[in-house]
């Protein structure tokens, strides 16, 4: 009886468990069926903006990037100045940075967390920085931030891929 009194146990408790794991995963299909649209039209209005706000600077309307662009804004180019928003837009503005042309080579990657946002891709510049002409990839990591119902970029960081791997190494060796 005893023995008996132990199966029964042990085939209840398994199909309170069977029981649970299709409700957990219920709940999970459920929550992620209800959140995929949101998200995945927040994802696509993000691309847009930032879309935009790259031909913006190529365009060097620097009314509609400031638009885009949070005041407390941070740009690490590849060189690794840190560049203010005035700082930045105020290059674009005069034409000492002159985006000839900016675009995305990669899909644009998003991550939504609340009230911010990341995006990270592959860019192609060709861009004339102080007067020399550059043109390279680079990955962009840009993170937004929704104020006041508008999505901001706060931050922007550009890793420039170099062109020639060699003379990369060669670059940033100690000198001496």
């Amino acid at each position: 009886m005893a023995r008996r009194l132990s199966t029964q146990r042990l085939m209840r408790r398994r199909a309170l468990a069977a029981v649970a794991a299709a409700l957990v995963t219920a709940a999970a299909v459920l929550m992620v069926s209800s959140a995929s649209p949101a998200s995945s039209s927040q994802a696509d209005q993000l691309r847009a903006i930032e879309t935009a706000r790259l031909q913006a600077l190529v365009d060097a309307d620097t009314a509609t990037a400031r638009k885009l662009t949070a005041r407390d804004f941070q740009q690490i180019n590849p060189a690794g100045a840190e560049l203010s928003r005035d700082d930045f837009l105020g290059g674009v503005a005069a034409g000492v940075l002159d985006f000839l042309s900016l675009e995305p080579s990669s899909p644009i990657a998003v991550r939504l967390s609340g009230e911010s946002a990341t995006l990270r891709y592959r860019t192609t510049f060709d861009v004339v920085a102080g007067g020399t002409h550059v043109t390279h990839q680079a990955w962009t990591t840009a993170l937004y931030e929704r104020r006041n119902g508008r999505w901001q970029i706060v931050w922007g960081q550009t890793t420039a891929i170099p062109n020639r791997l060699d003379l990369f190494i060669e670059s940033i060796k100690p000198a001496g």
